[in-house]
């Protein structure tokens, strides 16, 4: 049986999929006529992902559903940091490769975007004057921001800026949502990356191996799918002690806290959210949805 975290031609998916996708007719650019864009909740995944055809693929094919965005800011579960904080600008920042026990070809892999400097400031000009924002000097994507965006933009030719979770109050991320909202007015595209459920310490051989489904992630998502389609965000919002599979599903709160920034970023809007991409990786559910 296949190993995920071995596999034969580490990147390999990706590297069948890359001169296809590079190949493409040109994906046509936002423009104010086509509204704003929907806020996005992706499950990212981690090296494996690129190992992974299919997967690599739906998220390309629902980049391509979308019209090309004049930029990226997007929170990632591997990013906790307050006062909030803001990547670097500058073109061709190195990525961050936060992940380890994995082949050295994943360490060599590059995500060079553009300069993002224009949104940054934007971001920065939209906080309260007593809150502060750090604009990291040197700090780049890390895998839970290049790694998907790898397979929705291959061409790297979309500047992204990534922010950190300042909170794990999912109030207060709503509210950051919401101040962020008017960008999306802008053709920027408003990612939260997590995993909707990541249970790491109770992996077994069966998940890995096998791609057994445990009922703590079954039973997990069920019921964020469940809140969802009901826009029930204040359900969704105590999750810890009202979904099944805890604390299975969540042993932290970091892949789940994503989700608050993108509900807030489309205020009023939590009844729209339409899943894209679900099934499983590990065990692990992959529910990925938009909303807006």
């Amino acid at each position: 049986m296949n190993d995920p975290f071995h596999p034969a031609r580490p990147a390999g998916a990706y590297e069948d999929f890359l001169p296809g996708a590079l190949a493409a007719p040109p994906h046509p650019r936002w423009t104010p006529a086509d509204g704003p864009l929907p806020a996005l909740y992706l499950s990212h995944g981690a090296p494996p992902l690129l190992d992974d055809g299919p997967w690599i693929r739906e998220l390309f094919d629902w980049a391509r559903s979308m019209p090309r965005p004049g930029a990226v800011l997007i929170v990632s579960a591997h990013w906790e940091d307050a006062p909030l904080a803001l990547s670097a600008t500058a073109a061709h920042t190195p990525l961050v490769y936060d992940f380890g026990g994995f082949h050295p070809r994943y360490h060599r892999l590059r995500y060079d975007t553009p300069d993002v400097s224009r949104l940054a400031d934007r971001v920065a000009a939209m906080m309260p004057a007593d809150e502060p924002v750090h604009r990291h000097p040197s700090r780049g994507l890390d895998h839970g921001a290049w790694i998907p965006l790898m397979a929705m933009y291959p061409e790297a030719d979309v500047p992204v800026l990534q922010m950190s979770l300042p909170s794990g109050d999912p109030h207060r991320l709503m509210e950051l949502g919401r101040r962020l909202a008017p960008l999306r007015e802008e053709g920027v595209l408003i990612i939260g990356s997590g995993f909707m459920t990541h249970g790491l310490p109770f992996l077994t051989r069966d998940m890995v191996l096998r791609g057994a489904v445990p009922g703590w992630s079954a039973d997990f998502d069920a019921w964020a799918l469940d809140a969802l389609d009901r826009g029930d965000v204040e359900e969704l919002a105590a999750w810890r002690d009202r979904a099944p599979g805890m604390p299975y599903a969540h042993p932290t709160a970091d892949h789940f806290l994503p989700i608050f920034l993108t509900l807030g970023a489309a205020p009023g809007r939590a009844d729209t959210a339409r899943t894209v991409i679900d099934g499983y990786m590990l065990g692990f559910a992959r529910r990925s949805f938009r909303v807006g």
